[in-house]
């Protein structure tokens, strides 16, 4: 790993030299991201805190991070592949410090915010980039209270005890967001830990963020999406009961009830079903899939947002498991169909694209 000795840009620079505080490298255009081995993931287990008062032991050496991090993309990486890094080097733990439920939920409860990921799929991702402990703790209307100087010296400083901080360039913390970098960087080495200041990362000359990602998902620009995730968009939810009007049509559908709060704009794609739990003997299996998310036009004027997956060369029932959906590519857009013999048409024209897309 590149030692932290900073990028410095005049008098800013020559101040983060004397108060202890580095500035990472600045990130490159679709960096590449540090994945856990199969073997640190065997000698690993992620542990989850439920916040700061369930800590049952000290850390060894901890390296913490701290944000909400929505969706885990290409910029939250970069952190979390430094802060596991640097872990490693120190024989000591990687940390993240979050908020469960996401601040904005309690503070602007009318908002229309759609996280990219459920809590559950957070921590499944944060885990396999070879982070070893969580700590969410639980955010409310008393806990948004907190002072910025309080956050730091008690929680962070005596709560967790890290050895070095890794945060994002754009980082607030404590009452109003009152907290500053320029705060943490001060009080950071006095109260015995460095602190690092991670760059944005871009792709294609813009930040990556969560709010682009939702942009995209929201025009079916799923292929994009994946780059800026390191990973293709992925909705999970249990597979409910449907009209089971795609049987009569002969292309039987696996209805999403999502968990995952937001689906991609109403189209067709191509992806892969994994079966989550529940599956008996198809658990844990990965199968092609072709999806059509929309208000399904051609049956009913109703307007509710669904996603129906056809399972390329399967037969079996499926009601009730949790499964993850993979959104890889969009086959076109959605579309009325005068005829259900022309919907059946286009539907098998559209698995045979997909299994060309998918190497099938």
């Amino acid at each position: 790993m590149k030692e932290y000795d900073g990028i410095r840009a005049g008098t800013a620079g020559q101040a983060a030299k004397h108060i202890g505080v580095r500035i990472a490298p600045r990130g490159i255009e679709e960096p590449t991201v540090r994945r856990a081995s199969g073997e640190e993931r065997k000698r690993q287990s992620l542990e989850l805190f439920r916040g700061i008062s369930d800590l049952t032991r000290e850390f060894t050496r901890p390296v913490l991070t701290i944000g909400n991090f929505d969706g885990v993309h290409l910029g939250h990486q970069a952190i979390l592949d430094l802060v596991v890094e640097r872990a490693r080097a120190l024989e000591g733990e990687s940390v993240l410090y979050t908020f469960e439920p996401h601040p904005r939920r309690v503070l602007q409860p009318d908002a229309d915010l759609r996280l990219l990921d459920t809590f559950e799929q957070k921590v499944e991702i944060l885990e396999s980039l070879g982070l070893d402990a969580i700590i969410a703790e639980p955010f409310d209307l008393e806990f948004a209270k907190v002072t910025p100087e309080y956050f730091i010296e008690e929680l962070i400083h005596r709560g967790i005890r890290p050895v070095e901080v890794f945060v994002g360039y754009d980082f607030h913390f404590g009452r109003d967001r009152e907290g500053s970098m320029r705060l943490l960087t001060e009080r950071g080495p006095h109260l015995g830990f460095s602190v690092t200041v991670v760059p944005e990362v871009s792709v294609e000359g813009r930040d990556v963020n969560s709010t682009r990602i939702r942009a995209l998902l929201a025009s079916g620009g799923v292929e994009e999406a994946a780059t800026l995730l390191g990973r293709p968009f992925c909705a999970r939810g249990d597979v409910a009961e449907g009209d089971r009007r795609g049987r009569t049509i002969g292309f039987p559908t696996a209805n999403l009830a999502p968990e995952t709060e937001i689906l991609p704009a109403p189209g067709v794609y191509y992806g892969h079903m994994r079966c989550v739990r529940g599956a008996g003997e198809w658990e844990g299996k990965i199968l092609p899939v072709v999806t059509n998310v929309g208000y399904r036009p051609t049956f009913h004027d109703g307007r509710d947002l669904v996603a129906e997956a056809h399972v390329i060369d399967f037969t079996g029932d499926l009601y009730g498991v949790e499964i993850d959906l993979t959104f890889e590519g969009r086959l076109r857009g959605e579309q009325r169909f005068e005829s259900v013999d022309a919907l059946r048409e286009q539907i098998a024209r559209d698995v045979d694209e997909a299994r060309v897309r998918l190497k099938i």
